[in-house]
């Protein structure tokens, strides 16, 4: 029997399942991280694991724990995220933000069900329990083997606040980490791709335009006669006629732009995600001034301020009044360097289902996740996972999906750690 068949023949379908559950409902909802970061950094000091917490923050804080291996392989980190995306309270994007299926796990026949079992909690107990199972096993890996649990991947970032007001940003997440020392030569990011191979990313440009009019706040009875929406008094007004040009720039952008590569296919989308307007204590005022937020989703090698210039272009043909402001920068990548892992994957995927991996859903690589800052700060990432066929209406895994997971994540870290590290890396 290979070392990858002995461990793989450790890993406990119930003991997963036992951990997934118990981890994913430790509420975790950003930015509320704190007591699920604990709780896993206990669980590692417990199971042999040297453990250290991470954090700009006392209440926000990663946890990596490591394996040390015994010299001369490659050492390899996996990462997921504690935060889950929706927080408890009462917001204009959630319709009912306090579901239990936001801040809870269970059990649904063969189904996993919760936010955080599929985001991302749960294929971090796959890769927890698989590094359990390697200890477990005696054997000794060559190269270091990292664990780590961070903070922030679905953080918000300030906009229009005093300074300190919002204490989240990516930056306190893995970026905050690797600059910490959770630093390997590789990196498996264990998020949904269907078991396809990711390692190119978009990025994130977020803008916020602004329309200001010269006209008076016009008290409803004094309100000129209708003629078009860019033609409006009210900002509020004009600002459906700007949303209604940026829908159509954005179908024309997405295709225009978008990149394939061996790594995946970046689709770059855009949306309008919010608007500011107006005083609902006083709707009878035209209001002078309106606000959108656009979400541009960016390609590897992108320059934001030319598509600031094309946006801002699009307004001021409108005839609006507008200013176009960059506020959130978030580079797309494509991993260099990633043969070596890419291919350990494959084996691994192979030998366990006797087949090569599918091609990664589109929408995988067409999201920001923390694969693009290993890759921006040099350690070649690729992203691997199990996904849910039922995200849009069922938050779920599948308990053998999640076996799965943790059985190549095994496979994946015995392969790539025992492989004699040349001097050149």
């Amino acid at each position: 029997m290979s070392a990858a068949d002995d461990v793989v023949g450790r890993i406990d379908r119930d003991e997963l399942v036992k951990f997934a559950l118990e981890i994913c409902n430790i509420d975790s909802a950003v930015p509320l991280e704190a007591d699920v970061a604990e709780h896993i950094y206990q669980w590692l000091k417990r199971e042999g694991f040297a453990a250290r917490r991470i954090g700009l923050l006392s209440d926000r804080f990663n946890v990596l724990g490591t394996l040390p291996g015994t010299g001369g392989g490659y050492s390899l980190i996996f990462n997921s995220h504690m935060d889950t995306a929706v927080p408890r309270e009462a917001d204009l994007v959630h319709r009912d933000p306090g579901n239990d299926v936001y801040h809870k796990a269970w059990l649904e026949g063969d189904l996993l069900v919760g936010e955080g079992i599929c985001n991302d909690k749960g294929p971090m107990a796959a890769f927890l329990i698989a590094a359990k199972a390697i200890r477990d096993s005696g054997f000794r890996l060559r190269g270091d083997l990292l664990v780590s649990a961070v903070v922030a991947e679905t953080s918000r970032e300030p906009c229009d606040d005093i300074p300190g007001a919002v204490r989240e940003s990516k930056e306190l997440g893995a970026r905050f980490l690797v600059t910490h020392g959770g630093v390997a030569d590789y990196a498996l990011v264990a998020e949904g791709t269907g078991f396809g191979l990711v390692w190119v990313e978009a990025g994130k440009l977020w803008y916020k335009i602004t329309l200001t009019s010269d006209q008076p706040p016009f008290y409803t009875p004094y309100l000129p006669d209708r003629t078009t929406l860019a033609a409006s008094p009210s900002m509020l007004v004009a600002g459906a006629a700007a949303v209604a040009a940026i829908e159509a720039w954005a179908a024309e952008y997405q295709k225009k732009n978008m990149y394939k590569s061996a790594g995946g296919t970046i689709v770059p989308k855009v949306q309008v995600g919010a608007i500011r307007s107006g005083d609902p204590n006083r709707p009878i005022l035209a209001p002078q001034v309106c606000h959108l937020y656009l979400d541009v989703r960016s390609v590897p090698g992108q320059d934001p301020l030319a598509t600031k210039d094309e946006i801002a272009h699009l307004l001021t043909k409108l005839g609006l009044n507008a200013s176009v402001e960059l506020y959130h920068f978030r580079p797309g990548y494509e991993a260099k360097n990633i043969e070596r892992l890419a291919e350990t994957v494959r084996r691994a995927h192979r030998a366990h289902f006797g087949s090569e991996p599918p091609a990664a859903h589109v929408e995988t690589s067409s999201m920001w996740r923390d694969l693009n800052v290993f890759n921006e700060l040099g350690i070649p990432a690729l992203t691997y996972g199990p996904r849910s066929t039922s995200h849009s209406f069922k938050r779920a895994l599948t308990i053998d999906s999640l076996y799965q997971a943790a059985c190549l994540y095994a496979r994946i870290a015995v392969d790539l750690c025992n492989q004699e590290k040349s001097r050149a890396g």
